[in-house]
Order: C-alpha cells, then structure tokens, then sequence
C-alpha cells in the first residue's frame, strides 16, 4: 500500500521527518483501508483509542506502507471494528483500548482485560476525560483464565510475575510435558505508569523527557520519535548537523543495548568468559557517553528542534578511537563465541521462529531480521541523515537464538561503520531552532528504528498548543506473542535463554 494511493490530506516529506497520510473514515472505510493493508502486505504498527474535548471519542490504526505511514481515524459512540482477525497481534492492543478507554472491538473473540488487573473498577477508564486520574481504588487482583491444555501428563508451571533481580514483573504460564513446552501464554501490565495521561499534563515542549523515561534502554529512540512527531506537527525542519548528531546518539544506544545483550545471552548458555568481555566493552562505550555527551544512556540529548549538545573535535577523535577499538575487539569475541561448541549447541535450533510466523505477528526489529524479514526503518525510509549512507539491515534465515546473535553482532558492525562516516563530516553546526506550535490543532508521527525494533509516536496537538493525545508504541507489542511461538516444542530450561535473545520491553508495553 501507497501513501498517493489515499485521497485525503498528504504532509509532505522533509529532511528528519516521516512521510505520512492521514485519512478520518467511517467504519466501512476504517475495514477497507484493513482489508487492503493485510491484502498487500502491509503491516498494522498501532491501534489506540483517544476522547478529545467534548467528549468526542474515536479509534486510531497506523499502517506501515511501503512510502510512509498512514494513520486512520474512526470517530465512535462505544465499539469499532476488530482488527484482530487480519491482524492477529491487535488483540492486546485492543483489549488495552478497551480498559483504557472502554471502546470495545466489534466481533473481537477475545475480550479478556489486559492493563486492568483488578486495580480499578470495570466501570472506570483511566484515559477519559471524566477521570481525573488521581482516583485511589482498593486492589482487588482478580483471575485471569489463561487458555488450558489438556491430556495426559500435561500440566502447569507459573512463572512470575515477580522476578529475581530489578526487571519489571511478567506472568508466564507454561503448559507442558515433562520438560517439552507446548504452550506458552504471558500476562503483562502489572505496573501501568499512566504515561499517556501524564502526556496531557505535560507542555509540548517538555514531552521529550516523558518520551525519553518510557523505557530506559530505548531513551534516545523514544525521544527522537516524540520529537519528530512533534516536529512535523509544527511543520519545523531541523538542522542538518543536529540530524547527524541525533542518528549519531541513536547507534551509540543500538550499539551499547547489544553489548550487554550479547554478554548476558553467553551467560545464560553457561559461558561466562562472554559476559565478562561483553560487560567490559558495554562500560567503557557508556562512559564514553558520559564524556562527550555528559549522560550514560544518553537521557534528554535530543531536544525539540534539534539536540541539547554537540561534539568537540576533541571528543570525535576520542569516538573515532574507540569505534576501531571496539570493532577488533567485538571481531575477535565474535570468533570465540563462533567457535565454543558448548555455546553454538546451545544456540542452534533453540527459540526457532520462522519468517511466516514473523509475518502472522507482524514482528519487526533484531528478531524480524533473525527470521528472514530485513525491514529497517532507516534503510526503508531514508529519513536523514540515513538518506545520505546507505543502511545494510543485518539479515539471516535461521530464526533461532543462533540468528538473533548473529543479527546482534552485524548491527553492531554496521552501527560502527555508520558513526565512522558521521564523525568524518563537519564537527559543528547549528545545534537546534525554535519550535512554536501554530493556533491551529495539528497532527504528527515519529517512526524510528530503536535498537529492539521500529519505535512509533502519534502526537495530536490542539489549537492551543498543549498535548492532546500522545500514544506511544514499542515493538514489544508485536513480538511477546511471537516469542510464546517460539518456546513452543523446547524445554523449559531453554526459555530464559530464548527470552534474552527477544530481550522484550516491559516498560515500553505498559504506559
């Protein structure tokens, strides 16, 4: 599917922003533009639910298209269309929709609560305007009817949600068969964070470091995908040398969320030599954050208009240094781990996920890459300064943890190779402008591919310039139902390692 292919309103693409079209339907319009999208190929980004003033509530879906994104809007009195059976991952999106807004996917076969977990009344929606938001209720945690499995020898193991260590809490439900997985249900949500109505509280202009603090690893990813939102909704366009600085932030996170990723996943194999490299490396490239950009994982750098810091020519040698370094060195672990036949035992043919059960998922990112499917926002899209280089999305067939490593260890290359050709263009510029929202409402998108996988943002501003209704997206959405594909068939000592290789985002599935 085609942004020109949509008769409605068309913003023009300009440097650092998404090309999108915006199209406000009836419901028959709302399955066509669906039945088009699944029929060609296209894949759902997002579905979310929105009341504006006056109590006008409506339904918004984000396809992805081959030229940009195209965002629908529904206008409803209380139900819509489901989604869920062309898209199947729409499921929890609209089962979030409904405790969040209590607008009701029509003919959705599962409408069992998502965010709500007995924390407040079935009767109340914390994203209508009739809530204050403040509201205390008692905790009543209520059962949750996982799917059952039944036969003989089949039986239950629970897993969570609390969890050893600081990660946020996740239920797993394991059905299986001595130590044979056949299936694998999850239940998330248990901290929601009230993130999207903290956005209405919060300045436009300010709502840069409400992105940024959605999930830690992906800091710079949510922010720059806010700020492009925010940026083609005030129809500003940003200095080129900021761009380059922006993308430069961003492989620095994709770069720093790999080693750590790369080190743990050799560690939950029994290779603790891994982690201990891996662990060295992610150190010295998070201070070296520090040094030239003052934040370890890069928090608030990027600023509407363009980024809150540059480099001296100082700090670009430093960087360039370090890039080389860091190539021989992950060059060289690479061997090792392709060579440790303890390891690749562990990692070939475990946590198998094919291309077309990718594609049923609508899985993007690292583990899309993993499994056949090298769409990458930043080669598909061009948004400079990735218009300028030319991205090579790290690919592979296997689909298995071996894949995901594999994938992990390119990107690193490739991320390393791209900071080189930034570092060598001019080391200063102008660092950002002025962004002032117009007296009209306005509407914007930031579609960013984060280190994990593509990074979403609908931004609508009304006609006073505060924030109307920002929704964020992380892939995670898409690819925890994935990852209950995957187990299926393994044994139950191989999930963490299967789930590490995912590494999926709690934080970012639970504003």
């Amino acid at each position: 599917m085609r942004l020109d292919s949509v008769q409605n309103n068309r913003v023009m693409h300009t440097a650092g922003q998404i090309p999108v079209a915006f199209a406000d339907v009836d419901a028959s319009a709302w399955r066509d533009f669906a039945r088009t999208a699944h029929t060609e190929g296209g894949r759902l980004i997002a579905v979310w639910g929105t009341e504006t003033a006056g109590s006008i509530r409506s339904v918004s879906a984000a396809y992805e298209c081959v030229d940009g994104v195209l965002w629908v809007r529904l206008t409803v009195d209380d139900s819509y269309p489901d989604l869920s059976r062309l898209f199947p991952y729409a499921n929890r999106m609209q089962r979030a929709i409904y405790d969040l807004t209590g607008l009701r996917a029509h003919g959705a076969q599962d409408e069992r609560p998502w965010l709500n977990h007995g924390n407040w009344p079935r009767d109340y929606f914390p994203l209508l305007k009739e809530a204050s938001g403040i509201e205390r209720f008692e905790s009543r945690e209520t059962d949750y009817p996982f799917v059952q499995v039944a036969g003989d020898g089949v039986h239950e193991i629970a897993v969570g949600p609390i969890h050893a260590g600081v990660i946020e809490p996740g239920h797993f439900r394991f059905s299986v068969v001595g130590e044979k997985v056949l299936r694998l249900e999850e239940r998330l949500g248990y901290v929601h964070r009230g993130v999207e109505r903290l956005f209405e509280c919060t300045p436009a202009l300010n709502g840069h470091r409400l992105a940024g603090r959605i999930a830690g690893d992906s800091t710079v990813a949510f922010a720059w995908a806010y700020c492009m939102a925010l940026e083609q909704a005030c129809q500003i366009e940003v200095p080129a040398y900021a761009l380059r600085i922006r993308a430069l932030l961003l492989e620095r996170e994709r770069v720093a969320n790999h080693l750590g990723d790369l080190g743990a996943l050799g560690n939950d194999a029994g290779f603790a030599f891994g982690l201990a490299h891996f662990s060295r490396l992610k150190e010295d490239w998070i201070r070296m954050n520090d040094r030239v950009f003052g934040h370890r994982y890069l928090m608030d750098r990027i600023v509407p208009g363009g980024v809150a810091v540059g480099v001296t020519p100082e700090h670009v040698d430093a960087m360039r240094d370090q890039c080389e370094k860091m190539s021989r060195d992950v060059r060289a672990l690479r061997q090792i781990y392709d060579e440790q036949s303890g390891l690749q035992d562990r990692f070939s043919g475990t946590g198998r996920l094919s291309a077309d059960a990718a594609a049923h998922f609508g899985v993007r990112g690292m583990a899309a890459r993993a499994s056949g499917r090298p769409f990458d926002v930043r080669a598909a899209m061009r948004v400079e300064p990735y218009g300028a280089v030319h991205v090579e999305p790290a690919s592979d067939t296997r689909g298995d943890v071996a894949a995901r490593v594999a994938v992990r260890f390119a990107e690193i290359d490739e991320s390393l190779r791209l900071i080189q050709a930034w570092l060598a263009g001019p080391a200063n510029g102008l660092l950002s402008v002025d962004v002032v929202p117009g007296d009209e409402a306005a509407r914007g998108v930031g579609w960013v591919e984060g280190w994990r996988g593509d990074v979403f943002v609908a931004l609508e501003i009304d006609a006073d310039g505060a924030i109307a209704r920002c929704h964020c997206h992380d892939p995670s959405w898409q690819n925890w139902p994935a990852l209950e594909h995957a187990i299926i068939g393994n044994i139950v000592p191989d999930f963490p390692l299967i789930n590490k290789s995912f590494n999926l985002n709690y934080a970012g599935h639970d504003l």
